[in-house]
């Protein structure tokens, strides 16, 4: 989801920057095909079809820059293969201006560990590296403001590439958004000397947390703690729901703990100590607690087993169902048995199978122990 929401920014960014004489002088929309970019890209391999079909209008921009940019890339560590690929995956690098491309080489390379680092980044997350050049500026005043934190350099490069409106924007946006953080953290009873660890986990997990509203994460706070919960609980709360405190609300905080009190049957007390096992129950809709909910319930799993192990309604019905079947081929019995075989990820659940099965086929005797007999 995180590449999709900033595929989608930046090919809009694209769209302005193709339309602005300032950036680009003589960038002009042609009725053909440009074929010098359609003949650069056919020699580096690139799946033209796929460009032609998905962002097409690329093929008729000018100027391009197709050579340029694939010695950029080259230049830094990519293979040919891989060049073809980012190219394919994000045609609009070919209108971006050499210099503009240096530039934005020397920003990332200011925070990346490594060329290589930097090569696998501008694969997975192509848009968040070709961006607009008339973002430069808060580009590097940004980098300069989580240096000063004394933030891992992996966790800035991870933040410029997942979540790149974050540094296109003035810091001091940024700024009053990690303050809230903090001082929500000091308030809560976080120790001073781990606050440094605690924001770079946050903003690990969830990078986007930096462009919410720091008055949403107050409003949300106040909700729980006037739900009864504590100091400390809010504390978990905030650390382990991954920063999704800032994208609710009390509205949709106070539907679906209605819901859930009512599904499950229990006081406020109870509810909080299910939540505290399963944050994620503060965002997920009352349409798909729903139906998660009628799921497990349907094939003889009783709300106790629920309610113990609630973790396993942040499955989707659909792996649930597909690993309750593969547990039944390993004579395992979800409905007396426990939950937490239902949980983890898929690699969790694969290794979970895996001592079910040693367990059935392991011999209920020694056959190379000694026998005893009696002298």
């Amino acid at each position: 989801m995180l590449r999709l929401i900033a595929t989608s920014l930046c090919l809009r960014c694209q769209h302005v920057a193709a339309l602005r004489s300032s950036l680009r002088p003589c960038a002009t929309l042609s009725s053909a095909e440009n074929q010098q970019t359609v003949a650069a890209l056919y020699d580096l391999a690139v799946d033209i079809q796929k460009v032609r079909k998905l962002k097409g209008w690329v093929l008729h921009q000018c100027p391009a820059y197709t050579k340029e940019v694939a010695d950029l890339l080259k230049d830094i560590g990519a293979s040919g293969p891989i060049v073809a690929r980012i190219l394919a995956a994000h045609p609009e690098a070919v209108l971006c201006n050499p210099e503009q491309m240096q530039t934005q080489r020397d920003l990332w390379m200011s925070v990346c560990p490594s060329q290589r680092d930097l090569v696998g980044i501008i694969e997975k997350f192509p848009a968040s590296f070709f961006t607009s050049s008339s973002h430069h500026d808060n580009q590097r005043n940004n980098i300069a403001y989580f240096q000063s934190l004394n933030l891992n350099k992996r966790i800035i490069t991870k933040l410029m590439a997942s979540a790149p409106q974050s540094f296109s924007r003035p810091v001091e946006q940024n700024e009053v958004m990690v303050r809230t953080l903090q001082q929500a953290y000091q308030e809560l009873g976080g120790e001073e000397a781990n606050m440094k660890l605690w924001l770079q986990k946050l903003l690990s997990q969830n990078p986007f947390v930096l462009l919410k509203p720091p008055e949403v994460l107050r409003q949300n706070l106040l909700f729980l703690r006037d739900r009864g919960f504590s100091t400390a609980e809010l504390l978990r709360l905030l650390s382990n729901l991954r920063g999704f405190v800032t994208e609710l609300n009390p509205d949709s905080m106070h539907r679906t703990l209605t819901y859930s009190q009512d599904t499950i049957g229990c006081s406020e007390a109870e509810l909080r100590g299910i939540i505290l096992k399963c944050p994620a129950l503060l965002y997920y809709p009352e349409s798909i607690l729903a139906e998660r909910f009628e799921s497990l319930l349907s094939v003889g799993i009783s709300m106790s087993q629920i309610t113990e192990t609630p973790n396993v309604l942040e499955l989707t019905t659909q792996i649930v169902n597909y690993r309750i079947q593969r547990l039944k081929t390993l004579r395992y019995d979800v409905r007396t048995g426990s939950l937490d075989v239902l949980n983890g990820t898929k690699k969790d659940f694969e290794m979970s199978c895996g001592k079910l099965q040693l367990h059935r086929e392991r011999p209920l005797f020694n056959p190379v122990a000694p026998l005893k007999v009696d002298g």
